[in-house]
């Protein structure tokens, strides 16, 4: 966990980051921002690739690093990925678990 506190919900899960890929634009703002290493930068999967509309073809085209969520259990919903990322790429959702 990183070392910054943000005014979040204690229990966690609740609430979870969903990442637009077409928005993606692999800026990783949100990565050190999540108090909670909620996040990670990894290359776009094909499966995710094949449903991207023009615009996020376009921009996997200069840079395939995307925002993925890899421990959405750990989420408070501090909102501060949301907040930092430049692209609007994320939001958070109520986790269906």
């Amino acid at each position: 966990m990183n070392d910054s506190t943000a005014p979040c919900d204690p229990e966690g899960g609740k609430l979870v980051p969903r990442i637009n890929m077409n928005n993606c634009g692999g800026k990783e703002d949100c990565i050190p921002a999540c108090p909670y290493d909620v996040l990670e930068m990894r290359t776009i999967s094909n499966e995710d690739r094949t449903s991207l509309n023009v615009k996020g073809k376009l921009k996997t085209f200069f840079n395939s690093q995307k925002a993925y969520v890899v421990a959405p259990d750990l989420c408070h919903a501090c909102g501060i990925c949301v907040q930092v990322c430049p692209e609007k790429a994320i939001k958070l959702i109520r986790n269906e678990k």
